[in-house]
């Protein structure tokens, strides 16, 4: 590490990109001069829509807001002053949100310390839990860009029948509730009949590059975040988007487009334990849904730790990131160093991150601000509530665990594990999605680092449906080279979704099953394991993989 951080970096306001012009110059020919000799860097800067093709022209003007969000985000401070001010006897901040409107701000909450309890699942226990905790305290900051995300509309039913239970009259309930969409969404309506606050959201910014809009904002400045710093940190970066040197966004996303053009186009996300803590999650959002489209795209794989599984590899471009660094402070002594580290305030790692994602889309050659097949599971999704989930019989039961394989492929635990494995391949990657609870069944995010150690390939982990709204994307628009291994559990006590014909649980299943429609129309390999007693059966699968061995 000490080695790549005596390089020279890039820098500006703060933020340093080191290691960047070493992938760049180990790339045939240079990505960073061929993006400087066309002017992408201050095209770019100057929001040129037609940076990413004529196709992709109209989408781009729309969506461009971002490059200068946070001197508009100034405009709400006044007012997130006041509501903060009037809503100070709700100390408990949920929010309620999917993708771009809870990924930012998870991550602003979690590195300043602040409490924030982010609802961004459809599991009935999870969802209990959250209602259960606090309610008299709470405010909840409902957060959809469209207005019609169906799972935020559930988490707003469920909480505004809990304010009622709880005695509330519905003005009362509607104080508790703060609403965050799009001027005109169907979203604004309802608050407006909830009789609850709407804070507008910058009509011009998509959703996962909306981390410094009011969906970034709202809830962390309930929650205690001084929301200024993270604009000021953005504004002083913002000079160095339209140069040629100095420009620490386009060596990040010149070195991301020259190794993924060179066929390293797996990029490991690494925290580096400075301060910065989970934008790894955010970052594979942005990557993700960005890039992964039209059989192209960058695989972002977020992992644990320096010395965790699948860090190092020749495909594999491994990217640091955190607050201040000094030579020798990461990794551990005997790990791997990355391949980049970027370092800085976290206002300003955003903006690099935005811009550095569209840099390498201009590369690539796809546009960055649209998701063309994440509506796909979402449409499945419906027509299974509408009509019925398929519930076909396992091939096996073992314990806890009932296995459900493609015909051909071994019906027991252990053999399936093995097929699906055996079939990655030398270009391949595992995807690991479990619809579960992020918290009371936590220890199925393990199941990355063990695949990983017994597949030798790149493993990445999504909790569902939440990783619908991130890395579902490149799944299905990507290179299709992915395998699936996803896990869904038995629901013991089920919660009813008020004003709709199906629960919690029946959507979360429908979710599920509307992912796997999605996927085997791709004729993807995909194992579906299912949890009778999660507990016990998480227990069985994590001794199960971990007795494979790559």
């Amino acid at each position: 590490m000490g080695e790549l951080l005596a390089a020279p970096a890039e820098a500006a306001a703060g933020l340093a990109v080191y290691g960047a012009r070493e992938v760049d110059a180990g790339a045939p020919a240079s990505t960073r001069q061929a993006l400087v000799d066309a002017d992408v860097p201050a095209r770019l800067a100057a929001k040129d829509p037609t940076l990413w093709g004529p196709e992709a022209a109209t989408g781009a003007a729309a969506g461009l807001g971002w490059v200068d969000t946070h001197r508009r985000s100034r405009e709400l401070l006044p007012q997130l002053a006041e509501l903060t001010a009037e809503l100070a006897d709700l100390d408990h901040v949920v929010l309620a949100g999917m993708g771009g409107s809870s990924l930012a701000p998870e991550v602003i909450a979690r590195t300043t310390g602040r409490p924030l309890t982010v609802l961004d699942t459809t599991d009935p226990g999870q969802v209990r839990a959250a209602l259960s905790d606090r309610l008299e305290r709470t405010v909840v900051v409902v957060a959809s860009k469209s207005g019609t995300t169906v799972e935020t509309d559930s988490h707003r039913r469920a909480y505004w029948q809990a304010f009622l239970d709880a005695g509330m009259t519905e003005a009362e309930a509607g104080r508790h509730f703060v609403i965050v969409t799009d001027p005109g969404s169907p979203l604004e309506a309802v608050a407006a009949e909830l009789g609850a606050i709407t804070v507008p959201a910058d009509a011009g910014v998509g959703g996962r590059y909306s981390a410094l809009t009011a969906f970034g904002l709202v809830p962390c400045a309930l929650a205690g975040v001084a929301v200024a710093d993270l604009l000021d940190q953005a504004d002083a970066f913002a000079a160095s988007l339209g140069r040629t040197e100095g420009n620490p966004g386009l060596a990040l996303g010149a070195a991301l487009a020259a190794a993924a053009t060179a066929g390293r186009d797996r990029v490991v996300l690494l925290a580096d334990g400075t301060g910065v803590e989970g934008l790894g999650d955010w970052v594979e959002q942005l990557l993700a849904e960005s890039t992964g489209k039209d059989g192209l795209g960058i695989l972002p794989v977020v992992v644990e730790s320096p010395d965790s599984p699948g860090v190092g590899g020749g495909e594999l471009l491994t990217v640091s990131y955190g607050g201040a660094l000094a030579a020798g402070d990461v990794p551990a002594p005997g790990t791997a160093a990355p391949d980049i580290a970027v370092n800085g305030p976290l206002g300003a790692q955003f903006l690099a991150w935005e811009y550095a994602t569209a840099i390498a889309a201009t590369v690539l050659g796809v546009n960055p601000f649209d998701q063309p097949n994440v509506t796909e599971a979402k449409e499945h999704t419906a027509a299974i509530l509408a009509a019925g989930a398929p519930a076909p019989a396992p091939s096996s039961v073992e314990g806890a665990i009932e296995v459900y394989t493609a015909p051909g492929a071994p019906g027991d635990l252990a053999g399936a594990l093995r097929h699906l494995l055996d079939g990655i391949g030398d270009e391949g990657y595992l995807a690991v999605t479990a619809y579960l609870d992020r918290h009371a069944d936590a220890t199925a995010a393990r199941l990355r680092p063990l695949l990983a150690g017994a597949t030798g390939r790149p493993v990445t982990f999504g909790w569902g449906p939440r990783y619908l709204h991130s890395t579902g994307q490149y799944h299905k628009g990507g290179p299709q080279v992915g395998s699936f291994l996803q896990v869904t559990g038995t629901v013991g006590v089920d919660l009813p979704v008020p004003g709709k014909p199906y629960s919690f649980g029946e959507l979360q299943a429908a979710q599920a099953a509307g992912d796997r429609q999605a996927l085997a129309g791709r004729e993807r390999p995909l194992l579906r394991l299912h949890l009778t007693e999660r507990s016990a059966g998480l227990a069985q699968l994590l001794d199960a993989v971990g007795s494979l061995r790559a």
